[in-house]
């Protein structure tokens, strides 16, 4: 089983649409995938569609047993290949400091769960806070989110700094497995050399095709679709996602990662 964390330093990214794209490609691969929205703006969810909600990330890291994110664990609006553990506004309280057991919620409750999957994708809120934490000390890799703007190559640095410590501290087994950019406009100088200066500094990480910014995937998600279900330009998007997918499952498996 593989369960990877999707994080970033910063809201806008398109973390979500990320995670998103990574699930559809999963599934059309064959794999049987569970997302886990960590995220208390719930954009996942929505994106996901989930039929019922009975509980949330919030219940699950709340009462954090060994196994109990079972109870919360629902089925998508994208068929069955897809479940969900779904999200909602009160997980922010989660969020507070806590000890270094508290990390640990998260992995207890997914403990036998996640292994009813071929892959786990945990989309993280927009910081490294508590609820970051838990995502990282339960993921075996760790995908990084960002744009091509200014501050692209210190938030990957401080993202990738901060895999580092969870691993060091709370999971052996974490591995820095991408940086994924999203939201490229490839006639913008700017973010083509954006993308070259994070290509020089975290040339064994940085993953192509970036994600390049479409109306289409903001219409799909607001749809609660998957992209494909959009016409051609929604097969376009999901094409990319499938290179995507395929160069980090392919690192995943073979274990070309940091």
């Amino acid at each position: 089983m593989l369960a990877f964390t999707v994080v970033a330093l910063k809201g806008g990214v398109g973390k979500t649409t990320v995670t998103l794209g990574l699930a559809e490609s999963a599934a059309r691969r064959g794999l049987r995938v569970l997302v886990v929205d960590l995220d208390p703006q719930a954009n996942a969810t929505l994106g996901l569609d989930p039929p019922e909600v009975r509980f949330t990330t919030s219940d699950v890291l709340a009462d954090a047993r060994d196994g109990i994110a079972a109870d919360a664990v629902t089925r998508s609006g994208w068929g069955p290949s897809v479940d969900l553990v779904p999200a909602e506004p009160a997980l922010e309280h989660r969020n507070r400091p806590g000890d270094a057991a508290s990390a640990l919620r998260l992995r207890r409750a997914l403990r036998g769960v996640a292994d009813d999957y071929d892959l786990v994708l945990m989309d993280c809120p927009p910081s490294l806070g508590e609820i970051t934490r838990n995502g990282l000390a339960a993921g075996t890799h760790a995908v990084v989110v960002t744009e091509p703007g200014y501050f692209a190559l210190n938030g990957a640095e401080q993202a990738l700094e901060a895999i580092t410590v969870v691993r060091d501290n709370s999971n052996l087994r974490l591995r820095a497995l991408g940086i994924v950019v999203n939201r490229m406009r490839s006639t913008v100088s700017e973010h083509k050399y954006r993308l070259r200066e994070l290509e020089e500094a975290y040339p064994s990480l940085l993953v192509r095709p970036p994600i390049p910014e479409r109306s289409i995937i903001q219409r799909s998600e607001g749809a609660g679709v998957p992209f494909r279900a959009n016409g051609r330009s929604g097969a376009a998007v999901g094409a990319i996602f499938d290179k995507v997918f395929g160069e980090l499952y392919d690192r995943a498996q073979t274990g070309v990662n940091r």
